[in-house]
């Protein structure tokens, strides 16, 4: 533990590579910031027996981050990440997906059910206490250790909401303590078609021009305590909040992200990233493809189906355009062969020291031998739970307590045929649930009337659920011995490289705990293609003249008319003299970062972080340096669709300090 204390000390930050927690910020980090241009202190950023920049940050519920930009509670995120609840919020009568939302008062702002926000009170290390626990145990019994440790700080802490994390793949733990508050609600989205501007055609691309954010406030009781819905309740006043800058920014301008970042693996093996594109993303490619084919269908034909729909498609086809993404740079960027290189290393580091032979020298073996035993019944419980979890939604809705409010059985019964048929081809006979032998033999081997006869008999549907939970405790059965040795030697394979690299940068994989991104203002050059680092209003323009023929590209006309009028006033960027639609950074991250603030080196506001770039969809797994960039939408377009298209003064008063 020691070791590890000084490993995880003795690290140099990069200027554009890292997800850093905010309460390990050394000097060294702290300088190199400062060079780059923050003019803030460690303190200022964390500091939780005061006020700091981290108090203005929120887990926006628990897939997202959010900022709070108002003495009143204010919050902006991404519009993708309050797509749920604006679809909830959705009827063919009030289509607020389509037509937007602006509330003119507190009274007319719109619950939203189900939705939280968390503050982040603050993070302590709880290594040493999981660990004096595991004495003795198995690697097997972490999750239960971790979960009794958090226990202890739920107790320790009443009201809190306490989580325990592993940090470098079982390395090291911390214990994250936050305040939770669950009356939250919508305040202004824009139309569909601007905050998803581009859809799936330029999801995870650049050049963006996506005004990608929603507001919502935080409401409390009358002693600013966290409270269910209430009509007595009022808006928070928060700790603390952010100023918003429409200064603007240019190439070299220091840029950093505060938010959640959900999950990277950049300490996965070369046969762990074999498995994860191979096995996990060949499955997720083809089986959510084939569902979003039907569902994309169904939806445009009828609008109802398309509003209880729409945010089920959204995060469908998001991390199904992901994993093509990221198969295609792995191999492209060779990310296999780089992580067989740093094996390599890690074995010739180790290959004279008896020491070290005995700690890290069977791990590498194992690993391969394990991964290559598990592949076949990982494919397969893949394209199991995409096909029959994931995919259908009949196992889901016949469970107690299913809501069906966004369902549509006729539409679900065309996925469980398209998607059953699908799933015999593509895995070996010994991994098909026992109905398949049903639907040969009563059906003709044919998918579609079994999926018609399973949908109109409820007998037949409770033997589809009892054989979809034999088979997936089958496949379960099939990977655990493998899973568990995979476990710890990919554990002892991060160790052994924090120890061979004592000297290099080394930050946490992403856990969904906050995290700090710093870099700067840059374009890049891809494939001999230069892409700057921003777009305009003539760039919406260009495509929006498209609609006809691309219908992601559809745009309302009095956004097309006021683009066209050029009337940025305030929001006009001092050099250009154009409205700078969104900007790119070099800011390390991921999913989870959706809605993370990016701040100037004065700690204010310049944009929302909503995407990465094609080039690097690897950046799960591998960081690239040259490629990785952080898509963002610049604040000064969010805030003249407020003020021009919302009409909403009363906002631009409330964020700007008018």
């Amino acid at each position: 533990m020691l070791l590890l204390a000084l490993l995880l000390m003795a690290t140099v930050a990069r200027a554009d590579e890292g997800m850093w927690m905010l309460n390990r910020i050394d000097d060294r980090t702290a300088r190199i910031m400062k060079e780059l241009g923050l003019q803030l202190t460690p303190r200022q950023l964390y500091n939780p027996e005061g006020v700091s920049l981290k108090d203005a940050v929120v887990d926006f519920g628990d897939f997202c981050s959010g900022v709070v930009v108002s003495r009143d509670g204010l919050v902006f995120t991404n519009h993708h990440c309050g797509y749920s609840a604006i679809q909830q919020l959705s009827t063919p009568e009030r289509d607020i997906l389509k037509n937007g939302f602006v509330a003119r008062s507190h009274e007319e702002e719109l619950p939203a059910e189900g939705l939280f926000v968390r503050f982040l009170d603050r993070t302590e290390d709880c290594t040493s206490r999981v660990m004096r626990a595991m004495n003795g145990l198995s690697n097997d019994k972490l999750d239960s250790v971790m979960s009794a440790v958090e226990q202890e700080y739920t107790a320790a802490n009443p009201g809190k909401y306490c989580l325990v994390k592993s940090y470098y793949t079982g390395n090291a733990f911390y214990a994250s303590i936050y305040t939770t508050y669950t009356d939250i609600r919508l305040v202004f989205t824009a139309t569909e078609t601007v905050g998803k501007f581009g859809g799936d055609t330029d999801n995870w691309m650049w050049p963006r021009q996506t005004c990608d954010f929603s507001v919502f406030r935080i409401y409390a009781d009358k002693d600013g305590q966290p409270a269910d819905y209430s009509k007595d309740n009022q808006p928070l006043t928060p700790k603390h909040f952010v100023r918003v800058s429409t200064a603007g920014y240019q190439p070299g301008d220091y840029c950093m992200t505060v938010g959640f970042p959900g999950s990277t693996d950049r300490y996965l093996s070369s046969f762990g990233i074999h498995e994860r594109t191979e096995a996990i993303n060949a499955a997720m490619i083809d089986v959510r493809g084939k569902k979003q084919d039907v569902w994309k269908r169904w939806m445009k034909d009828d609008r109802s189906v398309a509003i209880k729909y729409a945010a089920k498609f959204a995060q469908s086809s998001n991390y199904w355009k992901n994993s093509i993404g990221m198969n295609k740079a792995v191999q492209d960027l060779d990310v296999i062969g780089e992580k067989e290189t740093i094996e390599q290393n890690i074995l010739h580091w180790m290959a004279d020291d008896a020491s070290l032979q005995n700690r890290f020298g069977d791990m590498l073996p194992q690993l391969k031998a394990d991964y290559a035993n598990r592949f076949d019944a990982v494919r397969a419980m893949m394209f199991f739970n995409e096909t029959f979890m994931r995919g259908a939604e009949l196992y889901r809705a016949v469970q107690p307590g299913f809501d069906d409010k966004d369902y549509v059985r006729e539409m679900d019964e065309e996925v469980l045929a398209t998607l059953a048929d699908n799933y015999r081809q593509q895995v070996p006979a010994r991994y098909l649930p026992d109905f398949y032998s049903v639907i040969d033999r009563d059906y003709q081997g044919d998918c579609k009337a079994y999926a018609k006869a399973v949908f109109a008999d409820s007998t037949l549907s409770a033997a589809y659920v009892e054989a979809v939970d034999a088979k997936m405790k089958a496949l379960r059965a099939d990977i655990t011995a493998a899973s568990k040795r995979i476990n710890y030697n990919e554990h002892l394979l991060t160790q052994a490289l924090l120890e061979m690299e004592q000297e290099a940068a080394h930050y946490s994989d992403a856990n969904f705990s906050m995290r700090l991104s710093y870099g700067y203002i840059q374009d890049y050059t891809s494939q001999g293609n230069h892409f700057d680092y921003y777009t305009a209003s003539a760039s919406l323009l260009e495509k929006a003249a498209r609609q006809d023929e691309v219908a992601d590209y559809k745009l309302e006309a009095d956004i097309v008319e006021l683009m066209k009028r050029g009337d940025f006033g305030r929001y006009a960027d001092k050099r250009t003299g154009d409205l700078h639609l969104c900007f790119l950074s070099n800011n390390d991250i991921t999913g989870g970062n959706s809605g993370s603030p990016m701040f100037n080196g004065k700690g204010e506001l310049i944009g929302l972080a909503f995407d990465g770039n094609w080039e690097a969809m690897a950046g799960d797994i591998s960081f690239d340096p040259d490629l990785q960039r952080c898509i963002g939408v610049d604040i000064r377009y969010v805030l003249f669709l407020i003020e021009k298209w919302g009409h909403a003064d009363h906002l631009i008063r409330e964020v700007l300090g008018e």
